[in-house]
């Protein structure tokens, strides 16, 4: 509900006033202390404004105010987009272009000239959507693209151009469809195929120049072939050579696509029937060695499909993990699961393999997968319900906090992570932490305990470990240092809170 304040702002502006107008106007574009921003009628007093001579209404229209609300009202705010763009607004200047353009019979030659140039100052300025506009205006085939960038003494019009029309098909390949993208970039990519040595492998040594934009567009065709597929039909072969020479000018996805081709398998290892005729595993491994080392984490983990294939005569399982492992630092969900699954079933060869497993199955479960959730329930199970240090959490005063700090922390600690009373009093702390979890093992000095892992979940739980292990820095927890043994600090427990003897389903030895 409006303000006093905006209320008196409101009948002015009702009653015809140019300041109150320009003021309401001001208010829903920018937002108010109790009116919402609206744009279209932001417009509306605007308007109403700038036709009583308010200079500063026209220019916020030209500025803040696009194309989606202005062709509405085309032909009433066509003037003071002209006349913000003539005071300097690049913005006001796109918009004009598009009012005039997407309706050119109902312009003058005058106007229509006023709005290209308009659009190819916005292009200039870099706004995307004059880009697209003006690539689209201009149908005539872009300038020589196989020999590079021209000349500085020879950049102009033609070189707006080709700016203008990379940027279209940048804009064509993010938010339209892939026949879209193609029905522009496709000549492109036949002028540059054409002017590139028939053998691909050859193109370096040959002299052939392109630029990491070229690269990129050729890339691009090529998966927008194999997308489109179906009723369309793509040529096969035109598909290849595109991808051929965008993996030899250094694009990684070209690389990781080309060497899953020869392979004839996706990026997830399943065999597939496209491909070349034959496998090679050799070429195939070239290439997403290169993709990998580009950072490709999904080269890496089809590297480790390929390396445990029965069939392929290098096989060889330590480098399948070695390659595994490397997608897996990268992120790839599927070799960290397969990382952490590894890692368990080994457990008796390493017993810290269990605090891998819980790595990189904590990384895959928080992307999402189901089974790696499933499998650190299995490792570490969640504990429910009350713990014993519940009841003594409210005994603790400043006093006795202040007592025995070592104490107070272990039971917060136990509180914390469900600990059982042996397990809180006799934990190493600092040994225990492992970033991501904590090795709860007291078997030296507990002989009924078995080891297991907890699990840090939560960023108040790693807080709260890291405030606790700072105060255990200068202090030696094993049995032999200042805390004593298990009975000593079981009777300094008992004595300092009487209550912790009641609760806890582990006898004291």
């Amino acid at each position: 509900m409006a303000n006093r304040e905006e209320l008196g702002i409101i009948r002015g502006a009702r009653a015809g006033d140019a300041e109150c107008q320009l003021a309401l106007g001001k208010l829903y574009l920018f937002g108010g202390a109790s009116l919402p921003q609206s744009q279209p009628t932001a417009l509306h007093w605007l308007h109403r404004a700038a036709l009583q001579g308010r200079d500063e209404a026209w220019r916020l229209i030209g500025s803040h105010v696009g194309f989606e609300h202005a062709q509405h009202s085309r032909a009433a705010v066509l003037p003071w987009y002209e006349l913000a763009w003539i005071a300097g607004a690049q913005p006001a200047g796109l918009v004009l272009a598009q009012l005039v353009l997407s309706a050119p019979q109902d312009s003058d030659a005058r106007l229509r000239g006023k709005a290209l140039q308009a659009l190819e100052d916005a292009a200039r300025a870099g706004l995307p959507d004059a880009l697209w506009l003006l690539a689209q205006q201009r149908q005539a085939p872009a300038p020589a693209l196989d020999q590079g960038i021209p000349a500085p003494a020879e950049r102009g019009a033609a070189f707006d151009l080709a700016e203008a029309h990379h940027a279209a098909l940048d804009h064509a390949w993010s938010s339209q469809s892939r026949q879209c993208f193609l029905d522009g970039a496709l000549p492109l990519a036949r002028q540059l195929a054409r002017a590139a040595p028939p053998d691909a492998e050859a193109a370096r040594g040959a002299g052939w120049l392109v630029t990491p934009q070229q690269v990129l567009l050729l890339s691009r065709c090529a998966q927008a072939l194999a997308d489109v597929g179906g009723a369309a039909q793509p040529d096969a072969a035109e598909q290849q050579r595109y991808r051929e020479l965008a993996a030899y000018g250094g694009d990684r996805g070209a690389q990781l696509a080309l060497g899953l081709w020869f392979a004839r398998m996706d990026s997830a290892g399943a065999r597939t029937d496209g491909g070349i005729a034959a496998v090679n595993f050799k070429r195939a491994i070239r290439w997403l060695t290169q993709a990998g080392e580009q950072g490709l984490a999904d080269a890496w983990f089809a590297l480790s499909r390929i390396y445990i294939k029965p069939e392929f005569s290098q096989r060889s399982v330590m480098e399948a993990q070695a390659c595994l492992e490397r997608a897996a630092g990268m992120g790839h969900s599927a070799a960290q699961l397969e990382c952490g699954i590894h890692a368990w079933r080994n457990r008796r060869g390493d017993e810290y393999n269990d605090v891998r497993a819980a790595y990189w199955l904590q990384k895959a479960a928080a992307q999402g997968s189901a089974e790696a959730h499933a499998a650190l329930e299995r490792i570490a199970p969640q504990a429910s319900g009350p713990s014993w240090t519940d009841t003594l959490q409210a005994m603790l005063t400043r006093e006795l906090l202040g007592s025995q700090p070592l104490l107070a922390a272990r039971i917060e600690l136990a509180g914390l992570f469900r600990l059982t009373r042996a397990e809180a009093l006799l934990l190493d702390i600092k040994t225990a932490d492992q970033g991501h979890c904590l090795v709860i093992d007291i078997r030296a000095g507990y002989g009924r305990s078995k080891r297991r892992l907890a699990l840090v979940r939560t960023a108040q739980q790693r807080q709260a470990l890291d405030r606790i292990a700072r105060q255990f820095d200068k202090v030696d927890s094993s049995l032999a240092g200042p805390e004593g043994n298990y009975r000593q600090r079981l009777y300094r427990l008992k004595t300092w809170l009487p209550g912790s003897a009641d609760g806890d389903h582990m006898v004291p030895a």
